[in-house]
């Protein structure tokens, strides 16, 4: 009897088995199928914000320019937009962000290379785990505080040193600004040195080569992808930034490339209007439409320029 049993339920076991596997096939695939999906709508959420920024900028700066010539906003070295008397000359307002960014990164990229150097090169791992927390936190302090910093503790100090420098001046705001990226040039810097295979530093060593040698010599041209990419944040970090030269800067539209003066950059002109009671559709208001178009010009070159490095000097390991 048992071995009938047996003879009629094997031949309903395997397909049975077929069936559940199947079954759970699918439900895997249906669920692979669904975070996949999920995934692509997550990385499409950053590509629409994007299109949407640049159709934004891009309309409302048309209508800008039906008022005001692109020759003379690109060639007035007068910017007055709000007054009776206007000029819509952005070039006030370029050299302001191109000078206190220019003294950022003096301060953030040799700073923020060499403490990427010590923390992946040099640094006891207790050292590493105590200090990047600290980098870290210094990153997230709110840009305000650092603007204030700028005026009533930095620009102090440099008026013992330079005794005609100005209340408001590109200087003390551009050194604040420079630690404040200090952070992130010198967090992705490091990863990119960590990234460099074992085996380069172990020939180097083996070479005779000590470590400041393997350091600056072999890890550092090996991680120059890595590297330029670090400069670049930081470069779009400092043009982009604020609150530091709203409150230190001046805001004041002046055409200079002294750090020792007050002037005005892009993003702080935008503040200052948004901020403001101009009508809606004004020629004045379109302004930080055509402002913030330039700005991201501006970072967009810096980025097409970190990608083009990166491809000419990317080593693959």
């Amino acid at each position: 009897m048992s071995s009938i049993i047996l003879a009629e339920s094997s031949p309903a076991m395997p397909l049975d088995y077929v069936s559940d596997r199947l079954a759970r096939r699918r439900t895997r695939h249906l669920r692979e199928t669904i975070i996949e999906l999920l995934l692509l709508a997550a990385a499409l959420v950053s590509v629409a914000t994007t299109l949407g920024i640049v159709f934004i900028l891009v309309k409302e700066s048309l209508v800008f320019f039906e008022h005001v010539s692109l020759w003379d906003f690109l060639t007035d070295t007068q910017w007055t937009p709000l007054f009776d008397d206007a000029h819509f000359g952005i070039l006030p307002l370029v050299s302001g962000t191109l000078v206190s960014s220019g003294v950022a990164l003096l301060v953030a990229i040799p700073l923020g290379t060499i403490i990427a150097i010590y923390l992946s090169e040099f640094a006891p791992f207790k050292v590493r785990e105590i200090a990047k927390p600290f980098l870290e936190l210094l990153g997230g302090v709110p840009t305000i505080i650092y603007g204030y910093f700028a005026l009533l503790f930095v620009t102090p100090l440099l008026q013992l040193l330079i005794p005609e420098l100005p209340g408001f001046n590109l200087l003390s705001a551009g050194l604040v600004m420079g630690i404040m990226i200090v952070p992130y040039v010198s967090s992705v810097a490091e990863d990119a040195m960590r990234a460099v295979p074992m085996s380069l530093r172990e020939g180097s060593y083996a070479m005779g080569a000590t470590r400041y040698q393997t350091a600056v010599k072999v890890v550092a041209p090996a991680a120059i992808s890595g590297l330029a990419a670090a400069y670049i944040l930081g470069i779009s970090r400092a043009v982009g930034e604020t609150m530091i030269l709203a409150v230190a800067a001046g805001m004041q539209p002046n055409l200079t490339w002294n750090p020792l003066e007050p002037a005005e950059t892009i993003t702080a002109y935008i503040v200052q209007v948004a901020l403001g009671d101009l009508p809606h559709g004004s020629v004045g208001y379109q302004t930080i439409f055509a402002a913030g178009l330039t700005l991201m010009l501006i970072t967009l070159c810096f980025n097409v320029i970190g990608h083009l490095m990166r491809k000419k000097f990317r080593e693959v390991y």
